[in-house]
């Protein structure tokens, strides 16, 4: 996978940072940020951030969507595609991605993450720092497994779905459209309706009661 000759990261909150620092890790140096909420001479070490970018994408250039939000990460991929603008797909060289595992346009894997063979991940998701996706998995649109997560072989993770840190989803299980799964938490069912789902075994938050 190539790296871009220079990358358009939009936001600048901590996993815009997190791009930044796969992409030099990957040998990019030319960045800029775009924040609508950008002070006046904010930089990222000598890279600037700026509140707009209204000149043409520069040649070999691309753009990340780089809200740690799934929806917003959404908007943002629109945003980029309404332009004409290419989507990056960032790969930090201390990942790995298994044989005939596909990687969609917009989608970070983070340092030491692992993606399994046969595996697929979609378009804009985030498999973040330390995170475990393993073999024949099909992880959905937008949706983000965070650090030290874990999803065990032959699953299927819908879109917009959030896999929170250090949780865990058993092998084989679906896990509908708008799921998150708290820190910590493990899957060990099917989790067929959106929704906030906690604890060990995971159970949902309805209110502030569990079902």
């Amino acid at each position: 996978m190539n790296s871009p000759l220079g990358l358009i990261i939009l936001g600048f909150g901590g996993h815009a940072r997190a791009v930044a620092d796969v992409a030099m890790a990957l040998g990019v140096k030319h960045f800029r940020f775009i924040d609508s909420n950008a002070r006046q001479n904010e930089t990222f070490g000598v890279f600037p951030v700026v509140p707009r970018w209204e000149e043409d994408l520069p040649d070999g250039w691309s753009v990340m969507p780089a809200s740690g939000d799934c929806l917003n990460r959404s908007s943002q991929c629109e945003w980029i595609l309404n332009r004409g603008w290419p989507l990056a797909t960032l790969v930090s060289p201390t990942a790995t991605v298994g044989f005939g595992a596909s990687i969609g346009p917009g989608t970070l894997i983070g340092h030491h993450a692992h993606v399994g063979p046969m595996a697929s991940v979609g378009v804009g998701c985030i498999i973040n720092t330390g995170a475990i996706v393993e073999h024949e998995c099909d992880i959905g649109d937008f949706t983000h497994v965070s650090i030290n997560a874990g999803v065990a072989g032959r699953c299927h993770v819908g879109r917009f779905c959030f896999i929170g840190a250090g949780s865990t989803v058993i092998d084989g299980l679906c896990l509908h459209d708008g799921v998150t799964l708290g820190a910590g938490a493990c899957a060990h069912r099917n989790l067929d309706t959106p929704g906030v789902y906690i604890g060990v075994p995971a159970k949902k938050m309805t209110g502030k009661a569990l079902d």
